[in-house]
């Protein structure tokens, strides 16, 4: 059974994944703070300045004619959640995929991102 504060982190993530879903920049960025960092093999990026530009890359990749994400499991556990999705893009194949939140407070602290990515010829 989920505990009030498991339900506050299922919350923003779910807000999260719905706005990235939609592509919604402004309300992605809603779900961080100054001083939250994402961690991912292309870089770290904290703070919203550098997160913006971080998903602003990622739209432009999945805003192409053709991209499609799957989202495969998500569980949430105290102040943790993680998914696990797949996705493919005309340059790209995400073939297994998942991020790491920690949400504390309304708030994702911090995240990370991996992924096995094919180009595609």
């Amino acid at each position: 059974m989920a505990t009030e504060h498991d339900e506050s982190v299922e919350a923003v993530l779910d807000h999260h994944l719905e706005a990235f879903g939609s592509q919604d920049l402004d309300a992605v960025l809603d779900d961080y703070d100054d001083d939250s960092v994402v961690v991912t093999h292309m870089g770290t990026f904290r703070g919203l300045e550098e997160i913006e530009s971080l998903f602003a890359d990622v739209f432009d990749e999945f805003s192409q004619a053709g991209s499609e994400i799957a989202l495969e499991q998500q569980v949430v556990e105290g102040d943790t959640a993680y998914i696990i999705w797949n996705g493919e893009t005309p340059d790209n194949d995400y073939e297994f995929a998942t991020d790491t939140f920690q949400i504390r407070d309304g708030v994702i602290e911090h995240q990370t991102f991996a992924a096995k990515v094919q180009p595609k010829p």
